[in-house]
């Protein structure tokens, strides 16, 4: 069987990914209900990436946090309208995809070698 790099891809990312997610979890939940509740969007979007993007809004800069990635707060009227999701088809198609925003974020990674969506639920509370 032979190793897939897109999957190699996948795995190098979502080790560091997961990891500074985990550290800013509960400040993305709480951003996620805002952005809900403030009626912004019902469909938040995390973009994780390691360097500065011009999308969203700086929600944490990963140095200061101890992070490898800095996290921007978007939804997916930003991304149709910036055509990185396209509208009619292509949007009903994401909304369709996109998962409880109670339970799971909705990350976009950014990197040169990898740019995708990942859905990662939230930590239990305990």
């Amino acid at each position: 069987m032979e190793n897939d790099p897109e999957l190699q891809a996948k795995g190098k990312f979502l080790g560091t990914i997961t990891t500074d997610f985990a550290r800013a979890a509960d400040l993305l939940r709480d951003a996620s209900d805002a952005i809900r509740d403030r009626a912004l969007s019902k469909h938040p979007i995390f973009v994780f990436a390691k360097e500065p993007v011009a999308l969203g809004a700086l929600l944490v800069s990963g140095p200061e946090r101890l992070m490898e990635w800095h996290v921007f707060a978007s939804s997916v009227e930003e991304f149709t309208q910036r055509r990185l999701v396209l509208a009619g088809e292509g949007e009903a198609a994401f909304r369709a995809a996109y998962k409880d925003p109670d339970e799971y974020a909705c990350l976009f990674v950014v990197d040169p070698e990898f740019m995708e969506f990942v859905f990662l639920p939230y930590p239990e509370d305990v």
